[in-house]
């Protein structure tokens, strides 16, 4: 059975892990896959990159999911992208740890919430994306909790490594107290700077370390990549000719993205992708 709830993971912020989110449940979309994208982060960057808005009322958010208000079902938007759907998100989210120190299940609370989602045979996603906060707070716990599997965006600069290795152990309590099931499923090298030294030297360390879990395809630091969110659409679409738009497409066709990434199958450089296509926007 596939792994069909997917964290994209990592407690430092700015190595490109909502950019994945946003272009990986693009991708996905664009073939035909059904998907629902959870933006757990207070800071709503998925939010926002898909096009809606993270000043909205949290009635609509996440937020009132967690904190008990709505259910799961009750909240979930439409993109203007085919077969891509959204839960949003809000500073609001911030406080819910505080607001909830007193339930001693609240850590199982998204859990709970998404095997209700796939459980109901209208809603049928194939895959859910969540975007994680860029900490090790409770939000994030609440996602390893929920998740059957993780992708590991990791931006190839020195501090990245230090902060991944305390990631790990935190990925190990979560299996061996809350979810055995818990596995990732690859690590993607991010902000990739080829004229860049360190770059490689990360890559390295990453690769000798972490083996094949670290995907053969990166993301390079790319202008247009980083434009792309404040349009409020998939860097597939806001520039589909730029090296940061070829890179991603690479990363998510055939062999690499589609079956690896998900399935966790064999991890290759080989990728047989004659085309890019885009996302079907509603008209």
């Amino acid at each position: 059975m596939d792994k069909k709830i997917i964290s994209i993971i990592n407690q430092k912020g700015g190595v490109g892990k909502t950019t994945t989110v946003i272009n990986l449940a693009a991708g996905l979309s664009m073939k035909g896959k059904k998907i629902l994208v959870i933006d757990l982060d207070p800071q709503g960057n998925a939010t926002t990159g898909l096009g809606l808005s993270n000043t909205a009322s949290s009635d609509t958010t996440i937020y009132s999911v967690l904190n008990g208000n709505k259910q799961i079902s009750e909240v979930i938007q439409h993109t203007s992208f085919e077969n891509l759907n959204l839960i949003t998100s809000n500073v609001d989210l911030s406080g819910l740890e505080v607001e909830t120190a007193g339930d001693s299940r609240r850590a199982f609370k998204l859990k709970d919430e998404l095997t209700s989602i796939l459980n109901d045979s209208r809603a049928s996603y194939d895959y859910i994306l969540i975007d994680c906060p860029p900490s090790l707070s409770l939000l994030t716990i609440m996602a390893l909790v929920a998740s059957d599997a993780l992708v590991v965006p990791l931006q190839t600069e020195f501090f990245a490594l230090e902060g991944l290795t305390q990631l790990m152990k935190t990925i190990e309590r979560i299996k061996n107290n809350l979810n055995p099931e818990l596995s990732i499923r690859g690590i993607l090298l991010t902000m990739y700077d080829r004229r860049n030294k360190l770059s490689g030297e990360v890559e390295k360390e990453a690769r000798n370390y972490f083996k094949e879990k670290v995907y053969q395809s990166v993301v390079p630091r790319n202008v247009r990549l980083s434009e792309a969110p404040s349009h409020g659409v998939p860097v597939l679409i806001y520039d589909k000719t730029c090296p940061g738009s070829k890179s991603t497409s690479l990363t998510l066709c055939k062999v690499e993205s589609f079956s690896a990434l998900l399935r966790g199958g064999k991890r290759s450089g080989k990728v047989e992708c004659a085309t890019l296509l885009l996302p079907r926007v509603k008209g």
